[in-house]
């Protein structure tokens, strides 16, 4: 049983190495339009979540203080 374990570990590192070669890497100009939306699209999330949490803070207070 240990035998076959044996021979299936280089199979398994030669399969991983060519799943490695075919990683297509983005060129710069893409790389940096994808960085961009995705720093945008995450100020704009924290900045809506931060809008609501005012709201609900606020209208917390409002009930409270009832």
């Amino acid at each position: 049983m240990g035998d076959a374990k044996k021979a299936q570990k280089p199979d398994w590192w030669k399969g991983m190495k060519a799943e490695f070669k075919k990683i297509v890497w983005p060129d710069q100009k893409s790389l940096t339009k994808q960085t961009i939306a995705v720093v945008g699209t995450s100020v704009a999330l924290a900045l809506i979540i931060k809008i609501l949490d005012m709201l609900m803070t606020f209208g917390i207070d409002v009930l409270v203080t009832l």
